[in-house]
């Protein structure tokens, strides 16, 4: 194996002495970005973890924005919408996430304000209604208080906050426990 290719493959160390930092930057940055889209916070940090001097690593993720090969404002839009979508996570979730990312301030802001209220709360119901027990809800009061603790919780380490959390929690129990209640009835003949 070349001294390039070894210090860019996937372990890690230090650059070879004889390899040209910016090649062995440019090609770390190039194999990360393959893997997976990333901010240039992580970037920066796995060209820092490979020894990759500061100036250099600089250079080449200045560069790489040039040409739009790292755009921090497209990721952010991309990661929101997409655990937003897939985690059901809420705004503040996805701020922490972003924010260990690297992504800050306005670059943040505008990622999560494509998130609303609505769509925040709708996000919450369909959750709580999917992992919601049926067995659950009966009508002994410590049953149901306990399904109501557990699914605020799971609510909370979501990032939801605690009133949205025990709103949605009482309104779906409530229209869960209406249903039964309208199962139970006797049925309308004429």
């Amino acid at each position: 194996m070349s001294a390039g290719k070894d210090a860019a493959g996937s372990g890690g160390g230090a650059l070879a002495p004889d390899a040209d930092p910016y090649a062995t930057a440019r090609s770390i940055v190039l194999r990360q970005l393959t893997l997976a889209p990333k901010s240039r916070h992580q970037l920066a940090s796995k060209l820092a973890e490979r020894d990759v001097p500061a100036e250099v690593a600089v250079a080449v993720l200045d560069r790489f924005e040039e040409v739009q090969l790292i755009d921090d404002a497209e990721f952010a839009m991309m990661w929101v919408r997409s655990r937003a979508a897939t985690r059901s996570l809420a705004r503040s979730a996805l701020k922490r996430e972003l924010a260990e990312k690297g992504i800050h301030g306005e670059i943040a802001e505008e990622a999560l304000s494509q998130v609303s209220d609505d769509e925040e709360r709708d996000a919450a119901e369909q959750l709580v209604r999917r992992k919601h027990r049926p067995a659950a809800t009966g009508t002994d009061r410590a049953t149901l208080d306990k399904e109501t603790r557990r699914l605020v919780s799971m609510l909370g380490r979501k990032g939801y906050s605690p009133s949205l959390a025990f709103g949605v929690v009482k309104s779906v129990l409530d229209d869960v426990a209406a249903g039964a209640a309208d199962d139970d009835a006797e049925p309308d003949f004429l």
